[in-house]
């Protein structure tokens, strides 16, 4: 659940900017709405609506979106009207390091973008 203060201003925002695929919208009762929207390519959803958060709007932090190609996903945010940080590469010398880009919804709950490197396969994984 990502707590926010106004349901369709964020539909919008995770819709129409960040471009999640709104899977339902329904209207359980007065009190319950509940709205599920995955982002691009993931098998992993949020839910936003009414009575369902018990935390206060933008209280969500550490949310991480995973690409493969963090130029084209963030020129994609940037491009919807996201407010997108630039690109950040965290790692240690001579290994691959994490690419990181960050962006909040209109609530203030926070994202991180995170490319991760590509690692040679040990016997174990093969």
């Amino acid at each position: 659940m990502v707590p926010v203060s106004d349901v369709d201003r964020a539909k919008a925002f995770y819709a129409d900017q960040a471009g999640f695929h709104v899977d339902h919208d329904e209207q359980v009762s007065d009190d319950l709405r509940v709205v599920q929207l995955t982002p691009p390519g993931s098998a992993c959803s949020i839910a936003i609506g009414t009575g369902l958060a018990k935390m206060e709007p933008g209280a969500m932090g550490g949310l991480q979106l995973v690409v493969t190609d963090m130029e084209a996903a963030r020129a994609e945010l940037v491009g919807r009207g996201v407010s997108v940080s630039e690109i950040q590469e965290l790692g240690r010398e001579g290994r691959p390091g994490f690419k990181f880009a960050f962006f909040s919804d209109p609530d203030g709950n926070d994202w991180a973008v995170q490319e991760l490197p590509v690692q040679a396969k040990t016997k174990d994984q093969e």
